[in-house]
C-alpha cells in the first residue's frame, strides 16, 4: 500500500536519558539523530510527508529549565539542519501557534520555511506548541468568520470545507501514526487528520528509533486492511 503521510509521536528522550544517568535534554539532543536518519529513511521509501511532534502546547507546563534548553536546542537544530535538509530535498514546515515563541524563534522557523529546496522529494511537518484539539478551534474560528463575512448559512458547512481551514489542509490523510516510548495514546496530536490513520504503539524510546524499527512498522502496515468503512469483498 502506497504510503503519502507518516506522523510520528517522538516520546521517550526523558526516560533514554535517565537510564543514562544524563539530564532529559541530553535524551532531545539524542533525537536529534533519530530525527535526522528517520527522515532519510522517509526518502528512501518515497513517503511524501513526515509529521514529526516536538513539541506539544501542554510541554510548557515542564521545568522552566527544561523548556529554556529546547528552545536552544530547536534554534541550534534550525541552524544545523536546514541546509543539509534542502539539498536532499526536503522542505520544512512548522506547524502551530507559534505566537508563544521568541522573535528568534519565531523568525529561525519562518526563514527555514521560506527556504525551496531544488528538487522537493519530501515535505516535514515540524508541530510545535500544537494541539489537535487547538487546531480544530482555530479552524472553527476561522469558518465562523468566512461564514458571516460571506453571508453563509450553517448548512453550507460540511466536513471538505471546514478542513479547508485546518493545518495541513492542502496535505494528504495521515496514513501511519507512530508512538514510541510505550506509552499508548496520540496525546491530541493530528486528531482531525488521523481520524483513519493506522496506529502503531513502539516500545522502543525515540533516541533508539532507527531505519529497522520503522521498516518492522511498514511491513505491518502493508499486513493491515484499510477498508474505510467498507467492507474488504
Amino acid at each position: 500500500m502506497a504510503i503519502n503521510h507518516l506522523a510520528i509521536i517522538m516520546d521517550g528522550n526523558g526516560r533514554w536519558a535517565k537510564q543514562r544517568n544524563q539530564p532529559r535534554t541530553f535524551g532531545h539532543q539524542a533525537g536529534v539523530k533519530s530525527v535526522r536518519n528517520t527522515i532519510k529513511a522517509a526518502i528512501s521509501h518515497g513517503i511524501s510527508y513526515l509529521s514529526l511532534f516536538a513539541f506539544s502546547s501542554e510541554n510548557w507546563n515542564r521545568p522552566q529549565k527544561e523548556v529554556s534548553r529546547l528552545m536552544d536546542l530547536f534554534i541550534k537544530s534550525i541552524d544545523k539542519e536546514t541546509p543539509e535538509l534542502n539539498t536532499q530535498g526536503v522542505k520544512l514546515n512548522f506547524i502551530g501557534d507559534l505566537n508563544r515563541f521568541s522573535d528568534v524563534l519565531q523568525n529561525k522557523m519562518h526563514a527555514a520555511a521560506a527556504q525551496e529546496p531544488v528538487q522537493h522529494r519530501l515535505i516535514v511537518n515540524i508541530a510545535v506548541n500544537y494541539g489537535g484539539q487547538w487546531d480544530i478551534v482555530q479552524a472553527a474560528r476561522k469558518a465562523a468568520i468566512q461564514m458571516l463575512n460571506q453571508g453563509l448559512a450553517t448548512e453550507d458547512l460540511d466536513q471538505i470545507w471546514f478542513q479547508q481551514h485546518l493545518m495541513l489542509s492542502d496535505q494528504p490523510a495521515v496514513d501511519i501514526l507512530i508512538r514510541t516510548g510505550g506509552e499508548y495514546r496520540i496525546s491530541n496530536f493530528l486528531l482531525w487528520q488521523s481520524a483513519y490513520a493506522e496506529l502503531f504503539f513502539e516500545d522502543v524510546l525515540w533516541p533508539d528509533f532507527d531505519e529497522q524499527c520503522l521498516q518492522s512498522v511498514l511491513d505491518q502496515y502493508e499486513m493491515r486492511d484499510r477498508r474505510f468503512g467498507r467492507i474488504s469483498e
